[in-house]
């Protein structure tokens, strides 16, 4: 009997239900339809702590992660991502680049790099992009200022890269600039076309 598949969604939003959870929502569903298993994470319910910069994660040689210190859920949630075959990673844009939510926790997996004491700059664990991920992200701008003119779009490909994924789409939501709205319905095509480009 084979095993069944897996798609972990990271939810870097603060809103329930709001233009990112919609989207990531819309992947998932299309995704489900395959047989496929998915599981969301919002990162707004995990006891996630702030990256001290001690570095201790970095020191150990070799290509498996470095464990932090600090005792919350960030070593069940990266103990999660390792395990599954596939990954959604969304977050809007605040102030120009991801959100704090979404930046705290890609300052915790520092890990999967190695800098050594003495050493001028980190090297990536594992170089292998053993996963595809679809890259979810929302502005108040148009989608291709939003992409083009923030950090946000290589804030989220450097977190796919220390989390071994290869990025194989991007669904941007620009414009969103009321306080509810629905995904728009173009946005809901891609984001049934980026499911099933995932999964393939």
């Amino acid at each position: 009997m084979s095993v069944k598949k897996k798609v972990i969604a990271i939810v870097g939003s603060y809103r329930k239900e709001g233009m990112i959870d919609s989207a990531i929502s819309e992947i998932l569903a299309e995704v489900e339809n395959q047989n496929i298993e998915t599981k969301k994470i919002y990162l707004s319910d995990c006891h996630i702590e702030f990256c001290t910069n001690c570095r201790t994660c970095m020191q150990p040689p070799g290509k498996e992660r470095g464990k932090c210190i600090l005792d919350d859920e960030m070593e069940v949630i990266l103990k999660e991502i390792e395990d599954t075959d596939y990954l959604v990673i969304g977050a809007p844009v605040n102030m120009n680049n991801l959100n704090a939510l979404t930046r705290k926790f890609m300052e915790r997996c520092v890990g999967f790099g190695y800098w050594p004491w003495g050493s001028p700059m980190p090297k990536m664990r594992n170089k292998k992009r053993t996963k595809k991920v679809v890259l979810v992200s929302s502005s108040a701008a148009p989608a291709w200022m939003g992409k083009y003119f923030t950090g946000a779009l290589a804030a989220l490909k450097m977190l796919a890269k220390l989390l071994s994924a290869k990025p194989i789409g991007v669904l941007w939501v620009g414009l969103v600039n009321e306080e509810h709205m629905k995904l728009p319905e173009k946005s809901r095509d891609k984001a049934r076309i980026l499911a099933r480009k995932l999964i393939t």
